[in-house]
């Protein structure tokens, strides 16, 4: 009978979590609202950022997510899981001569926003640049692509590939 009453507070509180998540994953700044005490697992914690649960052992271990381990479960406080992911590398933040290398306020991008700009695959966008289709900068390791690059590209050799395309089906 204790056993009973004890799974019953173990769901409950999967439950309380789920809930967590849900919410998380929804928005993150619900994260800075919860109670700091709250923790989460391992698992959770790799829902909420939408990563593997390996990616949270790696960052353990490197000692940039903070967890406790108690007894043979890890568990992350929300309030640390909210530095990390505020912290955690982002090639969109990535400096070069102390400036942004992709700052869009400034009409530069990275291969794969114009991926997503002409909705066509990256590999297309590495293969213009290759070929000279497309211009492109280097800055450090990454390929930066500036608008005015973009639209001649979109200009040129889009419209001329979606002419053809046109002519073809009729």
């Amino acid at each position: 009978m204790n056993n009973e009453g004890n799974e019953f507070r173990e769901f409950n509180q999967e439950q309380d979590n789920v809930a967590v998540v849900e919410a998380v994953s929804e928005e993150t700044s619900v994260l800075t609202t919860l109670n700091s005490d709250q923790a989460v697992t391992i698992t959770e914690a790799a829902k909420i950022n939408g990563v593997t649960r390996q990616a949270i052992y790696v960052a353990i271990k490197q000692n940039k997510l903070k967890a406790q381990k108690d007894s043979t479960r890890w568990t992350i406080k929300l309030t640390d899981l909210e530095a990390y992911r505020r912290d955690k590398y982002s090639r969109t933040k990535s400096t070069f001569g102390g400036e942004l290398i992709f700052d869009n306020s400034k009409g530069y991008f990275s291969v794969n926003q114009v991926a997503k700009i002409l909705g066509v695959p990256a590999q297309k966008i590495y293969y213009a640049t290759r070929v000279g289709m497309l211009r492109a900068i280097r800055k450090g390791a990454a390929w930066v692509i500036s608008e005015d690059d973009i639209n001649g590209y979109r200009e040129t050799f889009l419209a001329r590939k979606n002419g053809r395309k046109k002519v073809v089906s009729e």
